[in-house]
């Protein structure tokens, strides 16, 4: 697949675990913000009932000689309050007896009748609820807001109390069939036709179950989807419950599991109580790895929470009758760590296997991803299904995605065959390094490594061709060289294993011999080819020195459980000296294939070194020029183009 051959050069980064420091606070925010609101009133009753500038006050006798020298025009008489209007517009206040009249107050002090006449008196009695609510409301505003503040504050503790009734209520999303937006059905999934097909008489019981029960068949109560990351196995999940119109209930494994002992338990009763009552149902338990491991290792967060959360499961799918309707779903990608008691017949009884897609599916794929997105006349999505072997339904969207960014920066209105094959390379191996820039020696040292590489594969019988070759930077990779099979195999073969352990050793060979020296850029080949290698030592039998056994160790796993094998001494160094050997004589194959073409050599790394990439075409033209046999690939003739 894309990236074999690939030149590293760069060390491996090694992430460190960040803390996460949770979220809480809550009250003591609100507390906050409940102490500013009252700043903000207090403010807002301060700026209103005392913003306003009173009148100057006097004496009743100050009011008593004015009238008398003429300069009052108007008094206003509010119970004991007295307001006066001067002749020069000046407004002042004073104070009287409630119970004497103003005319009688002002008389008494030697005021003249002449003079009151000139004078305009008024007389304003409020009264009512008005009145009494204008007198009374600047003592009630703060009575209330001590209230509301009181309740509010009662309130936010009541809320924290339900809370931890409620912390062992089930988490799960509910997916209604009536919803047209979120319905999913098959025709929404590509591939995974053995997937459906299974699925299907699922989707049957919960349409029909009564064609089921009577005639004595018991529909599976557990599924359980089984693949690698990104093959759709929440997707096939969901595509059931669109299919059946049923009830979808959603939750992640890791949603059961909290730091009480007992929470998870809990929520599974819940999980399964909610489903019962909408049944028929479909209960899906996304990542079922991280809930339902192997039992008593005390490995991967194995304590008394995780483990009763797993009982509480195989309890519930024990009580469940044929005529509940209610099916649990799960997927995983580690089927190897899960606890036999879930798997057994009576719980995930029916096991869905959802391999990675074949060229026909990823084409298929590629389609529904393509559906809303404005493609150009050359796009041929059969083209880019076969450049993508290998790769899982989430990295062919992935890949459409990637190519539509790219469209939409470089500011263009449909995606080209061009946008595509870039984001392959992108998906595959990493984004271009522009501003890694090689120096001479090192793009020269990169060009006969990834020559090196390309010219053995081209020699080499079962070695896979060459699809494109490049020395710019992506990802890691400094260069790299892009190997795809001519068709895709379910086996492999020993022969087609050591001539690609030959093709991964060409950079290395092509080093040693060019510059007699050797750089950190093999070590990425030398990895995987030694991996390939040892495998089939110890793996597949491909050894006739170790014969057909599989070596494996007697050392506990990670998860516990033994795995009981030859691993002595004697037989640790002899899978050693087989694996020795299988490299040595791969890289003597290298070595010849380089000696015995060094003209063609020099023409791929000046081709290089001028164009930087080099794609199939052009890279056969050399080969045909150089007196070398092009490998026969039926999927590039002229009829498939």
């Amino acid at each position: 697949m894309g990236g074999k051959g690939s030149k590293d050069t760069t060390p491996k980064n090694s992430k460190k675990p960040q803390l996460k420091i949770p979220k809480g606070g809550g009250f003591w925010m609100n507390l906050l913000s409940t102490l500013i609101i009252f700043l903000i009133v207090l403010s807002v009753y301060s700026f209103f009932f005392n913003g306003e500038e009173k009148p100057e006050e006097i004496a009743i006798s100050q009011l008593a000689q004015d009238v008398s020298k003429g300069l009052v025009n108007e008094i206003t008489v509010k119970g004991d309050s007295v307001e006066i209007l001067y002749v020069d517009e000046s407004e002042k206040e004073t104070k009287k007896e409630v119970s004497t009249p103003i005319t009688d107050t002002l008389t008494n002090y030697g005021v003249e009748l002449s003079a009151l006449e000139s004078v305009e008196i008024k007389i304003d009695n409020p009264s009512g609820f008005g009145f009494y609510l204008l007198n009374i409301l600047p003592f009630l505003i703060p009575v209330f807001f001590i209230l509301f503040f009181i309740w509010y504050l009662s309130r936010q503790v009541k809320g924290a109390g339900m809370q931890a009734f409620t912390f062992g209520q089930s988490k799960a999303r509910f997916i209604d069939p009536k919803d047209k937006s979120q319905r999913i059905t098959f025709r929404n999934v590509a591939g995974a036709r053995e997937a459906k097909e299974e699925l299907f008489e699922i989707v049957e019981f919960l349409k029909n179950p009564k064609k089921f029960l009577d005639i004595g068949a018991r529909i599976p109560k557990g599924v359980i989807l089984m693949g690698a990351p990104g093959t759709g196995k929440t997707l096939l999940a969901r595509a059931v419950a669109g299919e059946a119109g049923v009830p979808f209930f959603t939750i992640s494994g890791s949603e059961f599991v909290e730091m009480f002992v007992g929470v998870g338990a809990s929520r599974v009763r819940d999980l399964f109580k909610m489903a019962k009552k909408g049944a028929p149902a479909i209960i899906f338990i996304d990542e079922i790895d991280a809930v339902g491991r192997v039992r008593g290792t005390g490995v991967g967060g194995g304590n008394d929470e995780r483990e009763q959360t797993l009982n509480q499961i195989l309890v519930e799918m024990d009580g469940f009758e044929p005529n509940e309707k209610v099916i649990i779903m799960a997927a995983t990608n580690r089927p190897d760590v899960l606890d036999p008691a879930l798997l057994r017949p009576g719980r995930f009884d029916r096991r869905v296997r959802i391999d990675l897609p074949d060229r026909e599916e990823r084409e298929g794929i590629l389609s529904i991803h393509a559906e809303k997105k404005p493609l150009a006349e050359d796009v041929n999505l059969r083209v880019i299904a076969e450049r993508t072997p290998g790769l899982s339904g989430a990295d062919l969207q992935s890949i459409m995605n990637e190519a539509a960014i790219l469209t939409a920066r470089e500011g263009r209105k449909k995606v080209s065959q061009f946008d595509l094959v870039r984001s392959i390379e992108k998906v595959i191996i990493g984004p271009e390094r522009k501003s890694h820039i090689l120096s001479e020696d090192e793009k020269k040292i990169t060009a006969y490594h990834e020559a090196g590489h390309a010219l053995v594969a081209s020699i080499l019988e079962n070695a896979d061709p060459v699809h494109k070759i490049s020395i710019i930077s992506r990802g890691h990779a400094a260069g790299y060289t892009m190997n795809l099979p001519v068709e895709e195999k379910k086996l492999r073969s020993k022969k087609d294993f050591l001539d690609n352990v030959a093709v991964m050793l060409g950079g290395y060979v092509t080093e040693q011999m060019i510059f007699d020296d050797l750089t950190t850029g093999p070590s990425n080949d030398l990895k995987v080819s030694t991996a390939i290698v040892r495998d089939m030592v110890t793996r597949y039998g491909m050894s006739d020195k170790v014969g057909p056994i599989a070596i494996l160790s007697d050392d506990p796993d990670v998860y516990g459980r033994t795995v009981h094998g030859d691993n002595s001494v004697n037989v640790a160094n002899m899978v050693a000296e087989e694996v020795h050997r299988i490299m040595k004589e791969a890289e003597s194959r290298a070595r010849e294939a380089v000696k015995s073409h060094k003209k063609l050599l020099e023409v791929i790394v000046n081709a290089l070194i001028e164009k930087e990439t080099l794609e199939r075409d052009e890279f056969e033209q050399i080969l045909l020029a150089n007196g070398v046999t092009l490998k026969k690939d039926p999927r590039f003739d002229k009829d498939s183009k």
